[in-house]
């Protein structure tokens, strides 16, 4: 590698790299020319001169509220190390080893408990804290902190430029958001930024691979651990625009979550920018019950090695399918062998699903060129395709559909299901299963009995068309016409006034402004009549 001064040029004889000063900073940090540009007038301390071009002021723009995110950066700080209020969020971050170096070099802060405290200590104008979502305006006209009472995590964008934050509560803490996020702004593009890139580009090309977490404390887990590759996406899924940004860098993606939990649609998606930005995806198996954070804690090698054993999205699908069932009949390989199929041919790739099928053969003791038949034909079983279940129809096509968007979408569904809502055994199995797990697909599957992991399964990758709401108001009103049916003779006076008023609830199902109030009041006489039969 050569670099002549006297004409500013670079050239590599390994690789046949060479340009001058902006190109090599535009290589080496992957970003644009005017990125390069203003990152080394920064380092030299030299004024740059916009022009009034529409671009340049919208570089300015950014500029202003990046430097207003980084004055919070600052606040938040501070106040997680030296405030008194912060005591707690300081205790909670020690427990989860993250306090001291690793607070420092993650930045990590603390939102106090107080309406408006950041708003009135940073000094910044108020259109700039609205602007950058720290504050709004709230109902009675005065600026509010939008985060309060949180550990602040600051989300920087891949040229190290902080944009956004997320915030978790404190255990015990009443508010029901567990994590909340800076809303999309000027700067921040949820979709576009990958927390933790910043900091790990550099390993991440030398490694030629990413790892993708859920969540913040999982990328400082794996740095912790000494794997300083790992990103998050903040709070959401991992979209196309984060899979185009990390081809930038690295050519192999591994998860380090649950990619099975949104089923077949997830598995179109990334066998689709496989192919499309020519990335290998593959998922990273965990001890069960542990997440990475946890884990490099406990077994930073553990942590390490699930990277380095990580299998491919597909084989990763299908072992999820195979692994744990029994094989004691011919029926029970024949459905084994339908389901991995049906996984299997998902793959568009003709060459891949023969490699697999004849897995499948060898655990399952089918004729293996029966199955290469069916993966060369992609004949398998279809996926299921539920369009909701109408009032008067079958209670187990309702309860399946139910388990279907509680796996697929558990914050929307999760409030309106109870055990008691369930008349098949197998669906109420289920659906305890995907309770204690969380909505997880693999807990799920490792909490459940074998009747209620088939469904699991197939409920898991059905394409669902439903309302959350519509479907649980219906199988709720469903439970209650069953539970008045066993109740028309009863002689107890009480008892006759709270069927009564359970009918008249019934009543207000259909009505908008009065449907949820009257779900939630039946749900709970549901469950107060079941407990006393228990």
């Amino acid at each position: 590698f050569n670099v002549r001064e006297e004409t500013g040029r670079y050239k590599c004889f390994g690789c046949g790299a060479a340009g001058d000063v902006f190109t090599f900073v535009q290589e080496i940090e992957h970003v644009d020319f005017v990125n390069a540009v203003e990152q080394l007038a920064a380092k030299a301390g030299i004024q740059l001169r916009y022009t009034s071009g529409g671009e340049s002021k919208d570089r300015l723009r950014r500029k202003k509220l990046i430097e207003a995110m980084g004055t919070a950066v600052e606040w938040y700080h501070q106040r997680l190390l030296t405030s008194d209020d912060g005591r707690a969020a300081r205790d909670y971050l020690r427990k989860r080893g993250l306090a001291g170096d690793v607070a420092r070099q993650f930045k990590l802060g603390w939102a106090p408990d107080d309406w408006d405290a950041m708003s009135r200590d940073v000094g910044l104008p108020a259109d700039a804290l609205r602007d950058t979502g720290l504050a709004f305006t709230n109902k009675s006209g005065w600026l509010q902190d939008s985060f309060r009472g949180r550990v602040m995590f600051p989300i920087m964008s891949e040229n190290g430029d902080p944009v956004a934050f997320g915030g978790r509560i404190l255990p015990g803490s009443k508010d029901p958001a567990k994590y909340k996020n800076s809303a999309e702004t000027y700067i921040y593009a949820k979709s576009k930024t990958l927390y933790g890139l910043h900091g790990a580009k550099g390993d991440i090309v030398a490694a030629d691979q990413v790892i993708v977490c859920e969540g913040y404390t999982d990328v400082i887990g794996f740095h912790r651990a000494g794997v300083k590759r790992a990103v998050a996406t903040c709070g959401t899924a991992l979209t196309e625009e984060h899979v185009r940004m990390l081809k930038r860098f690295a050519s192999r993606v591994v998860l380090a979550f649950d990619a099975d939990a949104a089923g077949q649609g997830a598995a179109e998606k990334f066998y689709e920018w496989e192919q499309k930005y020519q990335v290998q995806v593959s998922v990273a198996a965990f001890p069960k019950g542990q997440d990475p954070g946890e884990l490099s804690m406990t077994n930073p090698e553990a942590l390490a090695a699930a990277v380095d054993t990580a299998l491919p999205f597909l084989g990763f699908r299908l072992q999820r399918v195979m692994s744990g069932r029994a094989l004691h009949s011919p029926e029970e390989r024949a459905r084994l062998a339908e389901q991995a199929m049906a996984v299997v041919n998902e793959h568009p790739d003709t060459n891949v699903r023969k490699l697999y099928a004849g897995q499948v053969a060898s655990h399952t003791g089918l004729p293996v060129n029966d199955l290469v038949a069916i993966a060369s034909r992609r004949s398998a079983r279809p996926i299921v395709r539920v369009t909701g279940a109408r009032r008067g129809g079958s209670s187990e096509n309702a309860e399946f559909v139910a388990i279907a968007l509680l796996l697929q979408r558990w914050h929307d569904m999760a409030g309106w299901l109870d055990e008691v809502l369930f008349v098949d055994d197998v669906a109420r199995r289920a659906f305890l299963a995907v309770a204690e797990g969380d909505g997880s697909v693999g807990r799920s599957l490792d909490l459940a009995d074998p009747e209620a992991r088939e469904m699991i399964e197939r409920a898991a990758v059905a394409d669902i068309d439903a309302d959350p709401a519509i479907e649980g108001r219906n199988l709720i009103a469903a439970a209650v016409r069953r539970e008045l049916g066993r109740r028309v003779n009863e002689t107890d006076p009480i008892e006759i006034l709270a069927n009564r008023d359970a009918r008249l609830a019934l009543e207000r199902f259909d009505e908008p402004s009065t449907g949820n109030d009257a779900a939630e009041l039946l749900l709970g006489w549901l469950q107060r009549r079941n407990e006393e039969r228990d």
